[in-house]
């Protein structure tokens, strides 16, 4: 129980606010049954010129279809500007995936798909990325969504504000946990248990998963709105997954781990609007490069386990010995050495063009965060799963230690080669992260210097702090900035997503909240605001 992140956040299942598959069984069987096109449709990987467009459809005799997909400027399609067709079956669950080149930059667009019988997909919008700086660029940040909890009000919050470029999802798009377990029975909201009623496993598992997901209404009207640039984390597979495994599989129930990791990624590259590319650089024209990672599937190492030092005989001793030995492995990794390359290569090409900005966006948090020794007071307000992860976590702070290695808390050397090199290639970076369900704002530094800055986004429905800790969420979040030099601001208890701008001399960040999701409605109002100013490599 010491240091156990699902045991200090838990709640239970997940759940379906779909329009048509209110849940259980009946969800799997109208899946199952459901013809034509049925998850409306959706955009990604945008470039100046080109587009990805995504549809799923299903013929009435479940076999292979030629799908078109027409592209206009306006909504009464009088003039096509661009198309591509496709042949989808049940080898890639109906799902369709066309790349339409020979776009405008910085122009909206809408687009449609047509199956043979002459029936077309509902309209979506989507929009090219700019080729100038010219004008600030501005995305949606989403990350953490576990339907079981409530409602997708931030993806309805956002697209209600139709100002957004592109949205950017940050990872655990779904989670992968069976019903009454996360969340547990008395936090779900009725009619939100989404299909399989089991854990994802197996390839038809994350299918039904995703299938499930989209079709509720709010991530579905998000997908029509505009592009998403899309990056996995861990519950698109399994909780704390990594290159060999998973604090959420076990073998001799579940099977190969290689299987179950083939499958989630299938299944992802299936139902989501992404390229098969593990990472890339988008670049919005004379303002930024933005960098797609994956940290978590390919090459990240099995994070580090301080729970059993707890039980040596002398654990302080332990503690340190792992503090100045272990902790420190530069062959741990989130990365993996291909794709640091890869990243610090792109990132001073970016420098070197001219662009201001580079945007890196981690499935994790970078920021250096040790658990608040003051959090002892507050024990009596927590479950006691959380009073022993709380315990623990202050007594490795005491010495230097995160409370989460999860996160690049596990990975300091790894943190250490990414930040120098940000440091050597100049520029200005920013980071931007999700996965720990609650908002923060940290100056990002390395032996003594300003290296970036991270803004790391809540969550749009899972639970974080306030959920196991009963205290005055501003005492909390005081009490964190106080123990932590890098962190200048947090929120540690409101659901919502994050509104980031890009201008030529400037990148500001706000963080939405929304009003709640125990109920669907698009309220929400901006709780913070942060800028860095180029050249700074600090928030103002």
């Amino acid at each position: 129980m010491i240091l156990d992140r699902r045991l200090l956040i838990k709640t239970a299942m997940i759940g379906l606010g779909a329009t048509a598959l209110p849940g259980g069984a009946f969800a799997v069987q109208a899946m199952g049954a459901a013809r034509g096109f049925t998850h409306a449709v959706a955009s990604g990987e945008p470039a100046a010129d080109s587009m990805l467009l995504w549809t799923r459809y299903v013929p009435a005799d479940g076999g292979a279809v030629e799908l078109r997909v027409e592209v206009a400027e306006t909504p009464d399609f009088a003039r096509i500007v661009a198309g591509g067709a496709q042949i989808t079956g049940p080898w890639r669950d109906h799902t369709a995936k066309i790349t339409v080149d020979g776009l405008q930059p910085g122009r909206r667009y809408h687009y449609r798909f047509v199956a043979p019988d002459g029936s077309r997909s509902p309209v979506g919008r989507t929009a090219t990325l700019p080729e100038d700086g010219m004008a600030p660029w501005r995305a949606a940040i989403f990350s953490c969504s576990n339907i079981g909890f409530g409602w997708f009000n931030a993806y309805a919050h956002a697209v209600a504000q139709g100002d957004f470029d592109c949205a950017i999802h940050l990872g655990d798009y779904f989670y992968e946990y069976a019903p009454a377990h996360y969340p547990l029975p008395a936090d779900a909201v009725p009619g939100r248990t989404p299909a399989p009623l089991a854990e994802t496993i197996h390839l038809a598992d994350y299918r039904l998963r995703y299938g499930s997901y989209r079709a509720d209404p709010d991530l579905q009207a998000l997908h029509a709105a505009m592009p998403m640039i899309v990056q996995w984390d861990d519950h698109e597979s399994a909780n704390d997954s990594w290159e060999g495994g998973a604090e959420n599989h076990d073998p001799a129930t579940e099977g190969d781990w290689n299987a179950r990791r083939a499958a989630s990624i299938q299944a992802y590259r299936e139902w989501m609007p992404v390229s098969d590319e593990p990472w890339r650089a988008y670049d919005i024209g004379g303002l930024a490069t933005l960098f797609r990672t994956e940290t978590r599937l390919l090459a990240r190492t099995r994070q580090p386990d301080i729970a059993p030092l707890f039980r040596a005989a002398d654990p302080a001793t332990a503690l340190k010995a792992f503090r100045d030995g272990a902790w420190q492995d530069p062959a741990a990794t989130m990365m993996g050495s291909q794709q640091e390359v890869w990243l610090a290569h792109a990132m001073r090409a970016s420098v070197r063009s001219g662009r201001p900005w580079q945007i890196v966006g981690f499935g994790t948090i970078m920021g250096a965060t040790v658990m608040p020794a003051e959090t002892e007071r507050w024990l009596a307000d927590m479950t006691p799963a959380a009073q022993g992860y709380v315990h623990a976590g202050v007594v490795a702070g005491q010495l230097g230690l995160p409370f989460n290695y999860d996160n690049w808390g596990g990975y300091p050397a790894a943190r250490a080669r990414f930040l120098r090199s940000v440091q050597q290639l100049g520029g200005n970076t920013v980071v931007i992260s999700g996965d720990s369900h609650n908002a923060w704002a940290y100056d990002l530094a390395q032996d003594g210097r300003p290296a970036a800055v991270e803004f790391a986004g809540h969550s749009v429905t899972s639970p974080g702090f306030e959920s196991s800790l009963k205290t005055d969420p501003a005492r909390v979040a005081a009490a964190l900035v106080r123990a932590n030099p890098e962190l200048k601001w947090c929120d540690t208890s409101r659901r919502g997503y994050m509104a980031m701008t890009i201008a030529a001399d400037h990148v500001t960040n706000d963080w939405i909240m929304v009003d709640g999701i125990k109920t669907r409605t698009p309220r929400a109002a901006p709780g913070h605001r942060a800028t860095v100013l180029r050249d700074r490599h600090v928030m103002a």
